[in-house]
């Protein structure tokens, strides 16, 4: 097969849609070498993160090829593309980030869209006006136009079902899996370095993601002031204004020592986190909604007991060995730590419980799913 991707996110996005886009492109490329994978990239001088990808040498690249539509990258990327998957004779083009061009139909050309959430219709607030529009209107064209349609979790399928009345028949629902080096094993004085150059606690709760109102951290903070005793919670992600939020909370509390016990730390390389992982006590991730929620299958596959949050799909990522609250219950949060952190019994279970559920998310299962998917939208040729 000749399989087209339109991998703007896989060049430029450092986080969510980006990590999606290389995750996708790594294990098709490694664990099926007999395709032709071609990368439809808007911008030649925008591709930090594609050297992430071990494979990339025997991945096609492609941009712009003439001046005007180098201009307007933007607008290539929603419709001058389409000529040119034609013109390569793509067999299958799949745009992994929500969108596909407006004119893919133009191309002859059997098309995939991968839906990773529909949050802004959920919550517009955390959403600009415009953009809300745009992701909206191009989420449901693409929903429309593509030959089938990939939700990465259960959760999004019913939701794209609900908001969009796309037949469930034309959806099918394949994960996302997780870097292979949380599986792996981490030497001993990896551990210790990465503890002392970061100051980390003996124990502590560990938190990954953005630092966004979604994601609810805050959630955390107000349970562990409700416990008798100190817990450190550790922090790793990008900030946004909500964290001034989460540290007025802190400030007014009334809990001694509650400010030296939430630790804060932006910009961890990737090549840190897995030790973050193993050095924790216990994973937490409190958000509201996810499309799927990747930092859970993360901490059970690093063998850490996780707690999410109900409402919407962290079921799926963390596995039936992991404890979910309600994302407004910081007594039944509260309760869940100090379980987590006394209950050795407990722990183990649930790190087996997570290390067996984690298994169903191997590159090889993932990828075969992926490439079901590619051959069951030819076979209706």
């Amino acid at each position: 097969m000749r399989i087209g991707f339109d991998a703007k996110c896989a060049a430029q996005n450092r986080t969510g849609l980006g990590n999606y886009s290389r995750y996708v492109l790594r294990i098709l490329s490694q664990q099926n070498t007999e395709n032709d994978y071609h990368l439809y990239i808007p911008k030649q001088k925008r591709i930090p993160y594609l050297a992430e990808i071990p494979t990339l040498d025997k991945l096609h690249l492609h941009f712009p090829c003439n001046m005007l539509w180098r201009r307007l990258s933007g607008l290539w990327r929603v419709w001058g593309m389409t000529k040119d998957i034609k013109t390569d004779n793509m067999d299958v083009f799949h745009g992994m980030s929500n969108e596909l061009p407006l004119n893919i139909a133009d191309s002859g050309v059997k098309s995939i869209v991968t839906i990773h959430d529909v949050i802004f219709k959920h919550y517009p607030q955390y959403y600009n006006w415009i953009d809300r529009k745009i992701c909206d209107y191009m989420l449901q064209r693409a929903c429309v136009n593509a030959d089938h349609v990939i939700a990465v979790s259960q959760y999004t399928k019913q939701e794209i079902i609900r908001y969009y009345g796309i037949d469930g028949e034309k959806i099918s629902v394949a994960y996302q899996g997780c870097d292979t080096a949380y599986a792996q094993e981490i030497a001993p004085e990896k551990l210790v370095e990465v503890k002392e150059r970061y100051n980390l606690p003996d124990k502590f709760l560990l938190y990954v993601g953005s630092i966004e109102e979604r994601k609810n951290l805050q959630l955390a903070v107000k349970a562990l002031r409700l416990l008798d005793e100190r817990i450190k919670l550790v922090a790793v992600g990008k900030s946004t204004p909500y964290i001034d939020t989460i540290k007025r909370y802190i400030k007014y509390s009334g809990k001694e020592g509650l400010a030296d016990d939430v630790m804060f730390m932006h910009n961890v390389p990737f090549a840190d986190l897995p030790s973050f992982y193993r050095l924790a006590t216990a994973f937490v991730y409190p958000s509201r909604i996810e499309g799927f929620g990747i930092p859970l299958l993360e901490a059970i596959t690093s063998g850490v007991p996780a707690i999410g949050c109900t409402g919407s799909c962290l079921e799926e990522a963390g596995g039936p060995g992991s404890i979910y609250v309600d994302p407004d219950d910081k007594e039944a949060m509260a309760q869940a730590i100090h379980k987590i952190f006394h209950d050795e019994a407990l722990r183990t279970d649930m790190i087996n419980k997570g290390k067996t559920y984690a298994k169903r998310f191997s590159d090889h299962l993932l990828c075969q799913d992926i490439i079901h998917i590619y051959n069951k939208v030819l076979e209706r040729e």
